[in-house]
């Protein structure tokens, strides 16, 4: 029996396109409500993945007008900060860089940071993780780097799907960051069954995301929270190559026993 009412022909306050289970989440822009955050001023903070949901990380998107500024010390956790639009500039570890779409600084445990003078409506997507040191290797230092088609490789051999690794595949790291390109028809060759867990965001394109045999229908600007063990399985869709971000844990024991 077909539902009388079409919510989302009515454009009823109560359709969204986001939803939360009890091991991953599509979190579409629709429901955001902004947050405060200690130091981050002058734009909206929007907090899409955090351990009160169940996640062992947190990610953000901080929207900034032309007054905005962040700025703070990394204690337990490090950062990851990427230009989804716009531009600022960004100061860490002593050094002043200009930071324009799809550039990024990694921000280590320890490190003092500082995001000033953005372009009105510039957009940081964050990655934060708590650090978990390795005995006989240093801790990562700073990492700055770029969005860069021509390093990304091919992936299982499959022309259509491309990875940057955007951090040093190094065991001082305990986090991944890429970029997953996928062409038109492009799709993964598996359903994926692993432990890590990953955060998202979709930089461009659409796409048809499996998760726990849940089928959802994703695009620019929607984010995705996949827990440990979380199926998962994707195809791009559309007229456009489908591209996201992605965190992964990577690089430390698989248990504490």
């Amino acid at each position: 029996m077909k539902n009388p009412l079409n919510l989302y022909s009515m454009n009823l306050s109560s359709a969204t396109r986001s939803i939360v289970r009890r091991n991953h989440a599509i979190i579409a822009p629709d429901g955001y409500i902004n947050s405060n955050v200690p130091g981050w001023t002058g734009g909206t903070v929007n907090v899409i993945i955090n351990e009160q949901m169940g996640a062992r990380l947190c990610q953000t998107l901080v929207t900034l007008r032309a007054e905005g500024r962040l700025e703070g010390r990394t204690e337990a956790s490090q950062i990851f900060f990427y230009v989804v639009a716009g531009a600022v500039q960004a100061t860490a570890g002593g050094e002043t860089r200009l930071l324009g779409q799809g550039q990024f600084v990694y921000v280590p445990v320890g490190q003092e940071y500082r995001f000033e003078n953005p372009a009105e409506g510039t957009q940081l997507l964050t990655f934060h993780k708590v650090y978990e040191p390795l005995a006989g290797h240093a801790a990562p230092g700073i990492v700055w780097g770029e969005k860069d088609d021509s390093k990304a490789p091919v992936y299982m051999n499959d022309e259509a799907l491309r990875i940057q690794e955007l951090l040093p595949n190094e065991l001082g790291f305990d986090m991944a960051v890429n970029i997953f390109t996928y062409d038109r028809g492009g799709h993964l060759p598996m359903v994926e069954t692993h432990i890590m867990e990953h955060g998202l965001l979709y930089l461009a394109g659409q796409a048809i995301y499996v998760l726990d045999q849940e089928w959802y229908h994703v695009r620019q600007g929607d984010s995705i929270w996949m827990a440990p063990y979380c199926q998962q399985w994707a195809t791009s869709v559309g007229k456009e190559p489908s591209v996201y971000i992605y965190y992964k844990n990577v690089n430390r024991f698989p248990t504490v026993v």
